[in-house]
């Protein structure tokens, strides 16, 4: 019986080293893929606005004070953006300005300007509501620093505009 015994036990050895044997050669390799990606997203930073310096306004000069100011701001490549320009920030309440005539003021006295999309002042740079317009572009180079010339204007003959400094703060909006 000890023979026997020692004979199962042989042989059961002898079973689990051909299967170990058997999983070597029969080795195979299988593969797979991934796909890693990445969103970029739209962005538009560092805006910048030079300021729209009119200098000295004679109240009876025959023609008119004009200005120019630059927006820039960098976005990344192909983001379409929109610029506008809000109604500026004047205190008067009713004599407050409006997209189609804005205001410089003094306390209580005002100079009526606007500011326009180009240099023949024809078309008012506003928020795309009451005749007014927007300005847009997409990049088409990475990260690449847009710029927009804008036009502001005074008309000649305000008489009635009083000794002082006038000032106004025009919200730029860069939609993107």
């Amino acid at each position: 019986m000890l023979v026997n015994s020692k004979s199962i036990f042989v042989f059961g050895t002898t079973t689990a080293l051909a299967s170990v044997a058997g999983q070597q050669s029969l080795a195979g390799t299988q593969t797979t893929t991934f796909a890693p990606t990445a969103n970029v997203v739209h962005q538009c930073k560092a805006v910048t606005a030079t300021a729209l310096a009119f200098g000295t306004y004679t109240p009876d000069a025959t023609s008119a004070k004009t200005a120019t100011s630059t927006i820039k701001f960098k976005c990344t490549k192909n983001s379409p953006v929109t610029i506008a320009l809000d109604k500026g920030m004047t205190a008067l309440g009713a004599a407050a300005g409006t997209l189609t005539q804005r205001r410089l003021v003094n306390g209580t006295n005002f100079l009526n300007y606007n500011i326009y999309t180009n240099p023949s002042y024809t078309t008012i740079w506003g928020d795309g509501t009451a005749g007014t317009f927007t300005q847009s572009g997409a990049l088409s180079k990475t990260v690449e620093t847009m710029s927009w010339v804008l036009y502001g204007r005074i008309p000649a003959g305000q008489l009635n505009a009083a000794l002082g400094t006038y000032t106004d703060t025009v919200q730029v909006i860069v939609t993107f």
